[in-house]
């Protein structure tokens, strides 16, 4: 990378991380002002203290009998106990602002405009369930949440992301009606110049071409003048959940999701965003590893669902007769190819975990082995006994996570699990080139899954994500080949994290689990 670049990033970097800053000091403001006028309430009205703090302890007791993730409740009840008033305060702005049942409210409406009309053939879950009825009950569980089950669709499996992002281009120059995409993260740079310059070819063309990014998720890549750019070169574009500097906690559900989908024929997905880091134009973290899925078949349709579903619902104020239309006519010819797939997405909105229970249905039916692809191990009590109880049944458990980390917080919580899982027959790899940024799941030749879902809270539990579930089809080979060639360059860190780390580490370890949630 040239000087001149490595320049003009940093000064990137300096100035989204003094945006940052100051968004962050504003909302921390906020906070405290309402905390401090209620601590001088308090010792001013010594009755309200008291009041505040039995309310504190009825609170705590309703949330232990809630049927909730244990983690989630321990570190609630733990905050409102220690913290009656900035806990209690905390609690109700996360499960009871009116502004987020707004929200919900909204996000429901949308999906019933959307997802309702998707194709759905119900026999194909029939001749799956012939064939293999543990693996079909996957299927069946996402068909529960309106994501149909597809045959009939081609699948291929790039190992290197960018060599994804160019089969994802030249689809795109073949675009006639319309090309959307949606990515966590876009960064205005060297990566994103070939896919502005063909954005703009198809809309001065005529073709619908549209942007949605997540709004933190790209704080450090681009300014605020990106969708005006966009727009006037006749690019729609739309920032997901914009960050505003007051207090309402929807701002931590982002958008994680990645999808490409053009003329709803030819459809795109996996662990990469649209940045220089994730194609080894930079190397901040050493070589990334990342992966992505071209679809050309019937199930593109549901990834046109979610980007129509998404787009619509970034916009709070838009009208109903504004909003983009669905429309299920569109859906591709089945194509000659083998096994199902059903493509799915998840909402922190609806309190069903859909992308954790995904992967606990597949570690649970998994008979000879079972290998993990994710840069981050932040897991529930749930996928934690998942994953012990199937090595001890014999199934061969390995994760791979990476070498260097990205966030050195984050890293540390994802080693903090590796000895109760090594103890009970997990095998542990660590990437040695560098970050390891795949999120992909491949069971028994049988089953996998590609999407943008980490193995943390932030991804099963906080953001909006999406997935690919597989079942015998022709990429699977690709898939395991993928994981073979990987584990060569990766250091085997099972026999190091075996043996039972000093009581400080451990103390230091109980910590990072509690905050584990929060990460």
């Amino acid at each position: 990378m040239s000087k001149k670049r490595t320049v003009e990033r940093k000064t990137a970097i300096k100035n989204s991380i003094g945006r940052i800053i100051i968004f962050g000091l504003l909302v921390l403001a906020q906070l405290a002002g309402f905390i401090i006028l209620f601590i001088l309430l308090g010792n001013k009205f010594p009755s309200l203290d008291i009041l505040m703090r039995a309310l504190a302890l009825i609170v705590a007791l309703g949330i232990n009998a809630r049927d909730h993730n244990g983690v989630f409740k321990l570190i609630w009840v733990i905050v409102i106990l220690i913290f009656p008033i900035p806990g209690l305060l905390f609690y109700v702005l996360n499960n009871y602002s009116s502004s987020k049942h707004k929200i919900k409210k909204r996000l429901e409406k949308v999906d019933l405009m959307v997802f309702s009309h998707l194709n759905y053939n119900d026999d194909v879950f029939v001749e799956f369930k012939k064939e293999d009825p543990a693996r079909a009950s996957n299927a069946r569980y996402l068909r529960s949440f309106d994501f149909p089950i597809f045959e009939g669709t081609d699948i291929k499996y790039y190992p290197v992301a960018y060599d994804c992002y160019k089969a994802q281009i030249e689809d795109i120059k073949k675009a006639e009606k319309f090309v959307y995409l949606e990515y966590h993260a876009i960064e205005n740079k060297e990566a994103f110049e070939p896919l502005h310059e063909v954005l703009k070819e198809k809309a001065a063309s005529g073709v619908d071409c549209r942007v949605l990014y997540d709004d933190v998720g790209s704080f450090l890549f681009i300014n605020s003048d990106f969708i005006k750019v966009l727009e006037s070169e006749g690019i729609n574009c739309n920032a997901f959940n914009p960050a505003y500097p007051f207090v309402q906690l929807f701002m931590n559900n982002r958008d994680h999701r990645k999808i490409t989908v053009v003329d709803g024929k030819v459809g795109y997905t996996g662990g990469y965003n649209i940045a220089d880091e994730y194609f080894n134009i930079v190397n901040p973290y050493g070589h990334w590893k990342d992966n992505g899925i071209r679809i050309e078949g019937p199930a593109v349709e549901s990834l046109t669902a979610m980007f129509v579903e998404m787009w619509n619902f970034a916009d709070l104020k838009r009208k109903d007769d504004d909003m983009l239309v669905f429309d299920a006519s569109e859906t591709a010819q089945a194509v000659k190819e083998n096994g199902y797939c059903v493509p799915y997405c998840d909402s922190p909105l609806d309190m069903e975990p859909i992308g954790e229970n995904v992967y606990l249905n597949m570690i649970n039916n998994s008979q000879e082995y079972c290998w993990i692809m994710s840069p981050y191990l932040v897991l529930s009590d749930e996928m934690a006994r998942a994953l012990q109880i199937a090595a001890k049944r014999g199934v061969d458990v390995r994760i791979m996570t990476p070498g260097i980390p990205d966030k050195k917080v984050t890293y540390g919580v994802t080693r903090s699990y590796y000895n109760m899982l090594i103890n009970y027959g997990v095998k542990i790899y660590e990437y040695t080139p560098g970050f390891n940024h795949s999120k992909t799941f491949i069971c028994d030749d049988k089953c996998a899954v590609v999407g943008t879902i980490n193995l943390d809270f932030r991804s099963l539990y906080h953001h909006f994500e999406n997935a690919v579930y597989m079942y015998r089809t022709d990429c699977l080979p690709d898939i395991k080949k993928d994981f073979i060639d990987t584990f060569e360059k990766c250091r085997d860190v099972t026999e190091k994290y075996s043996r039972r780390p000093n009581i400080f580490i451990r103390f230091f370890k109980s910590i990072l689990r509690l905050v584990a949630p929060l990460l």
